[in-house]
């Protein structure tokens, strides 16, 4: 029975799923906020949130975290100069919330750090607070870089800040 509750929820989340969870309002502090936090360090923060899965790659099996991976790559969050980049990805058919992160942050904080972030984010979620949540990530993600990657005086922006709403 699971699986047929999670193809009906892939199915019946859409575009306005996402504007709902995620309206225009929100996408705009979420922006602000990730260039506030850079500033702070040197890495970089890209926020993706999709309604659900493409039907081909719901049936080949994929995963929140396999389209997470795959999104990190798409949007070239491993290109920064110190390998600082992070990931948030939010799958909302599927109420999940994945971090990549880059190998240079990654080898430093570990995977529990990101798990835990996480599962902050997807209980703000779960109760409908998703800026709530987003902001929360992204603070929590952006306290972890500025430890191990303080800021260079120059400190490019080096990828844009804007959330991307997959499609």
């Amino acid at each position: 029975m699971p699986r047929v509750r999670r193809l009906f929820r892939h199915l019946s989340c859409d575009y306005w799923t996402v504007r709902r969870a995620f309206p225009a309002a929100v996408l705009d502090r979420i922006e602000a906020r990730v260039a506030t936090e850079e500033q702070r360090h040197d890495g970089e923060i890209r926020f993706a949130v999709e309604a659900a899965l493409p039907l081909r790659d719901y049936f080949a099996g994929m995963t929140a975290r396999d389209r997470a991976v795959q999104l990190f790559s798409r949007l070239r969050v491993w290109d920064t100069e110190h390998n600082a980049g992070v990931l948030i990805y939010v799958l909302l058919a599927d109420r999940r919330v994945e971090i990549v992160a880059d190998r240079g942050i990654h080898a430093r904080v570990g995977t529990q750090a990101w798990e835990t972030i996480c599962g902050e984010m997807q209980r703000a979620f779960g109760a409908g607070r998703f800026e709530q949540g987003a902001l929360l990530g992204i603070g929590a993600i952006s306290d972890l870089i500025a430890t191990h990657f303080p800021p260079r005086p120059d400190n490019p922006n080096e990828l844009p800040d804007r959330p991307v709403v997959v499609r």
